[in-house]
């Protein structure tokens, strides 16, 4: 099954067909939550230039990612196609599919932003994380290509990164890195439309990376700050890991610091548009992958960072700023709900592509320019959410979350209960919500699951599972029996 794209127009919205269209700057942050950008109310990490990006464009104040970890988010945001039809259900283990013997791009059978703006007469450039398969060589119409071998950070010097097809030691600290090829893919292609994802793999908050010292410009800035605006909060029991961190000042720090890196890199970038006089006619976009609690809820870290997995709100909360001079206005903010696979929609139409799937897969996302243009949009505050054998759904009031093989089913009144902590699932008085919200958490994934990746009705993965012993899912790469052309079944037999 795959899902191909009939170009209808490409027009400029309005503008005559021969006009330039505009260039697309994709910038995603690797496990970020909003709550650390001032532009979102934090008052202690200096983010000035994402702050004035903020000015300059919109910001959402309820983004949300439809799942926990790197691989799927990142997947989802380039196919616009949830986990049950792309197939990358977790985040791919080191080696294996991204740079072993068995390397392949997950997304290989799929139409992509990248590849769509390539076919459209886009040149696209990948410098940073990738972390969706076949690493070595560019994928998916890029043909300028940095990143990483693996999705994981260890650090961000000294680290392993691919060029030009081989593995090497980069001594520049990493976020400097991608910045400054993404500056020089800019210069290098400033007189053609261009798409560029600048995919940082920070600030990231897991693991060693936090252990290692800060020594970008930020070290003495936050050599003895205090950082209030990183709850002080008790561990909650579904911890798995990291629990300990909440209120360590060496992590808390560290993740600062990479937050205000990322800052001026992307002023470094929208520098160089001013300076190429490319800014009014290219389309910004900042975003993460999925969002990280920094103590927040009782939590640090991600949905995976807990057991069993969760959907809470903190794991799914992104920031999202969108800047067009022209056509998005300028320094707005907006309450809506909307998803990462909403922006595949949305980017094509704010540059003129119009697209329409063939084949049997449904695109579950919503083109929501018109909104970005200050136009009347009937549009209903509603999101979906998949990890494995975790699903939800969240409304601007309530949030359920349904699990398969495991329990327990969560139910929960965000408005009087934004920490999450009161389940209300079960209870007499809050039977005839619970069930509207099953009826539609079942109907969206009845309506959009490709039978060969929805595991919830005896799909594949292409990835490794968490949760793996629930579904009789072995190891998909030893072989790999999940590339779309393969014919081996990776489920034990009977």
């Amino acid at each position: 099954m795959s899902l191909a794209f009939a170009f209808l127009t490409f027009t400029i919205l309005g503008a005559i067909d021969t006009e330039r269209p505009p260039n697309v700057v994709f910038i995603m942050t690797d496990n970020h939550g909003p709550w650390t950008l001032g532009c979102y109310g934090n008052p202690d990490i200096e983010t000035p230039h994402i702050d004035r990006l903020a000015e300059q464009g919109m910001l959402f104040t309820r983004a949300y990612a439809n799942n926990a970890v790197c691989s799927p988010t990142r997947a989802t945001v380039l196919t616009g196609l949830m986990p049950c039809q792309h197939g990358v259900h977790r985040y791919l283990g080191g080696g294996a599919a991204q740079v072993g013997p068995q390397a392949y791009n997950m997304l290989e059978e799929f139409d992509t932003l990248p590849s769509l703006l390539v076919e459209a007469g886009y040149v696209a450039g990948l410098s940073g994380k990738w972390h969706l398969g076949g690493n070595m060589t560019p994928q998916e119409g890029f043909t300028s290509w940095i990143t990483k071998p693996h999705g994981h950070s260890l650090g961000f010097y000294d680290q392993e990164v691919i060029e030009n097809g081989e593995i090497r030691k980069e001594p520049q600290y990493l976020t400097d890195l991608w910045t400054n090829h993404a500056i020089r893919f800019i210069q290098q292609n400033q007189s053609q439309p261009f798409f560029l994802f600048l995919a940082y793999n920070g600030p990231y908050g897991l693991g060693g990376a936090m252990r290692e010292e800060i020594r970008n410009a930020y070290r003495d800035t936050y050599s003895d700050s205090e950082f209030p605006s990183f709850p002080r909060t008790k561990p909650q029991p579904w911890n798995h890991n990291y629990g300990e961190w909440i209120g360590d000042l060496q992590v808390i720090r560290k993740y600062a610091a990479e937050v205000s890196g990322i800052d001026d890199g992307v002023g470094r970038v929208m520098q160089t548009l001013d300076d190429f006089h490319l800014a009014d006619n290219t389309l910004v976009v900042f975003t993460a992958d999925q969002g990280l609690a920094g103590g927040h809820a009782g939590y640090w870290g991600m949905g995976d960072h807990t057991r069993p997995l969760t959907a809470f709100d903190w794991t799914m909360h992104i920031p999202l700023i969108m800047r067009l001079p022209g056509q998005i206005q300028a320094n707005q903010r907006r309450d809506e709900i909307v998803s990462n696979y909403d922006l595949l929609p949305t980017i094509l139409s704010l540059v003129g592509l119009t697209t329409k799937p063939s084949g049997e897969l449904t695109l579950p996302g919503r083109d929501f320019s018109s909104m970005l243009r200050g136009e009347q949009l009937n549009w209903e505050n509603i999101h979906f959410y998949e990890f494995e054998n975790v699903r939800a759904v969240r409304t601007d009031e309530w949030k359920y979350i349904e699990r398969i093989h495991q329990s327990p089913n969560e139910l929960y009144h965000l408005t009087n209960n934004p920490d999450e902590h009161d389940d209300l699932y079960g209870q007499p008085e809050h039977a005839e919500i619970m069930l509207l919200l099953r009826r539609r958490l079942h109907k969206f994934f009845d309506e959009h699951a490709d039978p060969k990746w929805d595991l919830w009705h005896g799909g594949k993965s292409k990835t490794d599972l968490i949760t793996a012993p629930y579904f009789g899912i072995t190891n998909p790469y030893h072989p790999s029996g999940n590339r779309p052309d393969s014919q081996v079944d990776p489920r034990p037999a009977p």
